[in-house]
């Protein structure tokens, strides 16, 4: 009994020596906290107090999982924008800073889902297959690190390559009253780089459901789900996701430029971004300006914009292509968010809602339209034969007014009118329904020699399809050149206008015999 004491006496002995060496090395790690708490809430915003070091910009969290970012640093409060529902939260609620800034998942895994402006996922696929984490905001690239936008970007609608061209790099304003077709020209064109190697990006800011669930509909019928990323801010999303929407969206197509890869991207559209953007600034306190916009609108547009360009083969040779979308009102382009974007993008392609009741589609006035870059990166073939379409077209369209006035017309004039009205059948479109290259050359070549001017116009819709299934004939070592920067020579086009005039043929009017 003596010695089971004495060894069970050891025992206690050895373990409270190991307690004692344990709590002797034991060093505790103090991580600091700032821990504020919520002054009041309104809709969207929160105030804050007592998080002294919080910066611009910073993520802040409320209880609940609430998100915020930190907008307005004041001395006393903290002017907090929220990422969340705001009536989950209340006065006195404890928030606490998280020491980063608001960020988005990046990566390849992100290619055929629908994710909203925080990177979580809104389709039925499950989790992201998403490792990395970017900054929503980031610096444009410098000049140094941009190179001329010398490559076209193809968006498969003619009266586009033809005469509005884009080049990839480019930023080209889309904009228009409501129900004009702007989407539809931004969606065909995502549609239109399938096999195109470009990767395309669809921010829906603030749209309806309905129309979100269409544009997606739209994006896998067509197949085009598989290069393409959806980011969306639904219109009963808190104003706080609507405005960081595009930001979030433009990190993810970086992601893709930075390493080499061509990028489309979408923000449709950036109206409803202003609004957010103003709605958070009048909630904050901000002073309002012109049409009660904060004076730094210009600035939020034009940071986000900058971030498009074409980089250079030694960081890559990727490029960002930007076309945002502006809904006017009343056909009012010189209003203060049109003025805006058109002076921060490249160029604008401008729908006309007269055209549009006429059927006139896509409803794209030429005149007032313009693409200040894409014109360098258009392929020679292309500027061979449509240098002079939109001379003519423009003629056409001030000859036609005028023409309204019932005046006596000389018979060049009237040539030169049924001649506007063939460039003008040929550059409609139906909706979706992308032109390739060899189609659109043939067309073009096909109106520059005048080879549809003895076609009925009733019957130019059928003569035009004609024109597109006899481009397939075209044989494969001229296709091969339209993709080169070498002009289109002589024994090509010859072969060309041949297809074309063969097309033709069961369409063009036979002249009335003379008596």
């Amino acid at each position: 009994m003596r010695r089971k004491a004495e060894s069970l006496q050891d025992g206690f002995d050895q373990g409270f020596a190991d307690i004692r060496q344990a709590r002797e090395e034991f060093t505790p790690n103090l991580t600091p906290r700032e821990i504020g708490a919520v002054a009041r809430v309104s809709t969207g915003v929160a105030m804050v107090s007592g998080l002294p070091g919080v910066g611009f910009e910073e993520l802040i969290q409320f209880a609940g999982g609430v998100l915020g970012v930190a907008f307005n640093v004041d001395e006393e409060e903290i002017g907090v924008v929220l990422l969340g529902e705001h009536w989950r939260l209340h006065a006195g609620d404890e928030v606490e800073r998280t020491g980063r800034v608001t960020d988005v998942a990046v990566g390849d895994g992100l290619l055929g889902r629908i994710i909203d402006p925080l990177g979580r996922p809104l389709d039925d696929a499950g989790s992201l297959d998403a490792h990395e984490r970017r900054p929503i905001e980031r610096p444009a690239p410098a000049i140094m690190d941009r190179a001329p936008v010398t490559v076209p970007l193809q968006t498969g609608i003619k009266v586009i390559d033809a005469l509005l061209p884009i080049g990839r790099g480019q930023r080209e304003l889309i904009l228009g009253d409501r129900q004009t077709g702007k989407t539809a020209i931004a969606i065909g064109s995502i549609l239109n780089q399938r096999d195109q190697d470009v990767v395309c990006i669809y921010c829906a800011i603030g749209q309806r459901a309905s129309a979100v669930a269409k544009a997606v509909a739209t994006l896998r019928a067509h197949g085009a789900m598989d290069y393409t990323v959806v980011v969306v801010s639904e219109g009963n999303d808190p104003p706080g996701l609507t405005y960081i929407a595009p930001y979030a969206a433009t990190t993810i197509a970086e992601y893709f430029m930075e390493r080499g890869r061509d990028v489309l991207i979408v923000y449709d559209d950036l109206t409803q971004h202003a609004r957010a953007y103003r709605e958070l600034s009048l909630l904050l306190r901000r002073p309002p300006g012109r049409e009660a916009f904060p004076g730094d609108i210009f600035y939020i547009h034009s940071r986000l914009l900058e971030r498009a360009t074409h980089l250079t083969d030694e960081h890559g040779g990727g490029s960002l292509t930007a076309l945002p979308i502006i809904e006017t009102e009343a056909q009012d382009i010189s209003a203060y968010i049109p003025t805006n974007l058109i002076s921060i993008t490249d160029g604008q392609i401008y729908l006309s809602p007269s055209l549009f009741e006429l059927g006139v589609l896509p409803a794209v006035d030429v005149g007032k339209s313009v693409s200040r870059v894409g014109g360098k990166a258009q392929r020679a073939t292309y500027r061979a034969v449509a240098s002079d379409l939109k001379l003519a077209y423009a003629q056409f369209e001030e000859l036609e007014a005028f023409a309204k006035f019932g005046a006596r017309l000389d018979e060049n004039t009237l040539k030169s009118i049924k001649h506007g009205r063939r460039i003008r059948a040929c550059l409609q479109q139906p909706e979706y329904s992308q032109v390739t290259v060899p189609a659109q050359i043939a067309i073009l070549l096909a109106l520059s020699a005048r080879l549809f001017d003895e076609v009925p116009l009733e019957q130019m819709t059928d003569a035009e399809y004609a024109v597109q299934e006899a481009s397939a004939s075209i044989p494969a070592e001229v296709c091969a050149g339209f993709e080169s920067a070498a002009k289109l020579n002589d024994d090509d086009r010859k072969t060309i206008v041949e297809i074309d005039r063969k097309s033709l043929a069961p369409f063009q009017s036979k002249p009335k015999e003379k008596a």
